[in-house]
């Protein structure tokens, strides 16, 4: 159960940020923040953001950074 805790990105996070942003414009710069390390404060902040739960915060990070030819 510990490894829900941690995002597995596929592409840096830089792309996977402009990706989101692409398919949510309601997303900022500043809900995108990420700092190595504290994926916590990123996914809690998305949670709120994005009106999802936790689960689906992570899953749908998870399938933008695993595919290439989403948004662009």
């Amino acid at each position: 159960m510990k490894n829900q805790n941690k995002l597995r990105l596929q592409a840096p996070w830089e792309i996977v940020k402009e990706r989101m942003k692409e398919n949510d414009i309601n997303l900022t710069d500043e809900d995108l923040e990420y700092i190595p390390g504290k994926e916590e404060e990123l996914i809690k902040r998305l949670e709120k953001v994005m009106k999802r739960s936790r689960a689906q915060v992570i899953a749908y990070i998870e399938s933008i950074a695993s595919n290439e030819n989403l948004a662009g």
